[in-house]
């Protein structure tokens, strides 16, 4: 699985994997162990993980949130040793150590919460993201 299969939802707790997009919408199925597949419609907010960054006060304005799940990965191999509803000060400690340059005025401590709610979804219903999203990289690298 990788980071552009899977999903969030406005207004829904959890992350989905994409099953079929469809005319009106798509089919998703949640990551967790229940497994329930719904079909959202054009009128539910989905949003891929590929597509999402998070604000950092760099020339691009952005990272890509695959590249700091990667390097929450490579630093913490599975457990950021952190809780989701952890105090705003420990969230933005958490997420300044693995992204130095994240803007505090945008970034927001739900958003953190939600990297790191997400992070641990995805580490133990889909940790072969991680190794694709590695694979990637070194095809990118051997092309150029």
């Amino acid at each position: 699985m990788k980071f552009n299969e899977i999903a969030t939802i406005s207004g829904k707790p959890g992350l989905y994997r994409v099953l079929k997009p469809s005319r009106g919408g798509a089919i998703l199925e949640s990551l967790d162990e229940k497994k329930t597949k719904l079909v959202v419609g054009a009128n539910h907010r989905v949003s891929i993980l590929a597509e999402i960054s998070i604000y950092t006060m760099t020339e691009e304005g952005a990272t890509p949130l695959y590249d700091v799940m990667k390097k929450v990965h490579e630093e913490f191999n599975g457990d950021p040793g952190l809780d989701a509803n952890a105090d705003a000060e420990e969230l933005r400690a958490f997420l300044k150590h693995v992204l130095p340059d994240f803007d505090q005025e945008k970034v927001y401590p739900s958003d953190i919460k939600k990297l790191v709610a997400w992070y641990k979804i995805i580490s133990s219903h889909a940790p072969e993201a991680f190794a694709e999203s590695k694979e990637e990289a070194s095809e990118e690298t051997a092309a150029e």
